[in-house]
C-alpha cells in the first residue's frame, strides 16, 4: 500500500512540473515561429536603382503568325451529294 502512495505521489508532482514547464517553454516556441513566419511575409525591400536605369515589368507573349507557304496547298472543292 505504501508503494502505491508513493508512485501517485511522484507521479502528481512529475505532472505537475510538466504542466509548469510548458507553461513557460510553449509560448516562447510560439513567439518565435510566429516571428520567423511574419520575418518570411514580409516583402524585400526593393533595390535602389542608379538613375537611368531601365527595368521592363511586364512583357506580352509575341503572337505566333503561322507561315502560309509550308501549310500546303489550298484546294477548293464542291460538295457532291
Amino acid at each position: 500500500m505504501g508503494y502505491l502512495l508513493k508512485f501517485i505521489f511522484i507521479t502528481i508532482i512529475v505532472l505537475w512540473l510538466i504542466r509548469g514547464l510548458l507553461r513557460i517553454i510553449f509560448p516562447a516556441i510560439l513567439r518565435s515561429v510566429f516571428s520567423n513566419l511574419q520575418d518570411q511575409a514580409k516583402p524585400n525591400q526593393p533595390r535602389r536603382k542608379p538613375d537611368g536605369a531601365i527595368s521592363i515589368d511586364y512583357m506580352p507573349q509575341k503572337e505566333k503568325k503561322g507561315n502560309a507557304d509550308k501549310l500546303g496547298d489550298f484546294v477548293d472543292y464542291e460538295e457532291v451529294k
